[in-house]
């Protein structure tokens, strides 16, 4: 499994040991998420997810003050289709990708509250937000990987013309930042097909995961083309799996049936597919909360977007990894409450079983200049090497 993807997450949306509380709750300021994004690059995470909406500080003012903490962490930032022209948008990814040296993904989000939208001046149903996004990435494709020579591109569509569109700095990546997108409508799954790189979904059970992904593919071997996969969750990874559960109890523990209802009534709201899949897993219980082996919803109680973890040890979480491995997914796209705390865990416990080392890791357990690894004892004694470190270097 040494050649999955693993993304960690920023919380640019706010950080808490609880759920839907202020208990246990902390500020996420540029100083913590920058604690998050550099521990991510150190830890050996591939990349780091930004989200994005009016909940969230933006995802790009945010990415582009991490490249400089950075060294080899990609940034998987939002675009969305209809708050922006293609054209500035693809002059940002090519600064953004120039400046990082090559480090910038896309993440392309065309669904979501439709209030927030029309808050933001997007005025667009469902099926006419699927539209622009078709256009907005044709001219984006288009500009960044230089259609049209000198003179541009020219494009006269339903609501995006231009003429001319070029990018005169191009990106690091050719033809351009590889393009993530997500969405469980049919609408999604033909736009997914024929114009991204990866398709993502949400943590629904791996029999629905498997029937999404294998519409998705099937609809790009028609027009020749290929697609990978990556997938979002949370996870919940302790020592035992007993841990693990009971830490999942406590994410939840301060959630009152009130704040759930609230929660679920404004999901309800939302012409989202996927956001109507995630609720119909729990229908805001608690006890529905297992939808399948290991895979929690608790989170989906009051979280929109991603609302499912993996709970339980390594050896359990590695394995329902491999589950959903087994299905084409290649890209993993993690995170877990508090967001600092979580990264390290999840590294340290389930990297090695997944093949996975931190960079540099090779002279952990050599006492190189770094110093020796682990804490000294009573002034002279080096730490026992752990049974996991001695298999790994054999």
């Amino acid at each position: 499994m040494s050649d999955l993807n693993v993304f960690w997450f920023l919380p640019t949306h706010g950080d808490s040991r609880y759920l839907g509380t202020t208990q246990g709750a902390r500020a996420v300021d540029h100083a913590y998420l920058k604690q998050i994004a550099v521990a991510a690059d150190t830890l050996g995470y591939d990349g780091v997810l930004l989200p994005t909406g009016r909940s969230c500080e933006d995802a790009w003012v945010v990415a582009s003050s991490l490249i400089g903490a950075t060294q080899r962490l990609k940034f998987l930032v939002a675009l969305r289709p209809g708050l922006s022209s293609p054209g500035l948008a693809a002059r940002m990814a090519a600064t953004f990708d120039r400046l990082s040296q090559g480090r910038l993904l896309i993440n392309i989000v065309t669904g979501g509250d439709p209030g927030e939208l029309e808050a933001d001046g997007l005025f667009a149903d469902h099926a006419a937000r699927y539209r622009i996004t078709d256009e907005f990435l044709r001219v984006w494709r288009a500009a960044l990987a230089g259609e049209g020579g000198g003179a541009g591109f020219n494009f006269d569509g339903e609501f995006i013309k231009v003429r001319g569109a070029k990018t005169l700095y191009p990106p690091v990546q050719k033809p351009y930042p590889t393009l993530y997108f997500g969405g469980s409508s049919e609408p999604a799954h033909a736009l997914a097909a024929e114009q991204v790189d990866v398709y993502l979904t949400w943590g629904e059970p791996p029999e629905a995961v498997a029937a999404k992904l294998a519409d998705v593919r099937a609809r790009a071997a028609l027009l020749a083309r290929t697609v990978r996969f990556g997938i979002r969750l949370h996870v919940i990874v302790r020592d035992t799996n007993a841990a693990a559960w009971q830490a999942a109890d406590e994410l939840i523990s301060h959630l009152d049936d009130a704040t759930i209802a609230r929660a679920q009534g404004a999901f309800a709201r939302m012409d989202s597919v996927g956001q109507q899949r995630m609720a119909a897993l729990h229908g805001g219980r608690r006890d529905r909360l297992e939808v399948a082996p290991n895979l929690w919803a608790g989170v989906g109680l009051v979280r929109g977007g991603a609302g499912t973890a993996l709970v339980g040890d390594a050896a359990t979480v590695a394995e329902r990894m491999q589950e959903y491995a087994a299905l084409g997914i290649d890209t993993f796209i993690l995170s877990g409450y508090p967001h600092l705390e979580e990264s390290y865990r999840f590294a340290e416990l389930v990297f090695p079983l997944l093949g996975k080392t931190r960079p540099g890791a090779a002279n952990d357990a050599q006492q190189s200049l770094a110093g020796p690894f682990g804490e000294i004892m009573a002034s002279g004694l080096y730490p026992k090497a752990s049974a996991s470190a001695s298999a790994q270097q054999r």
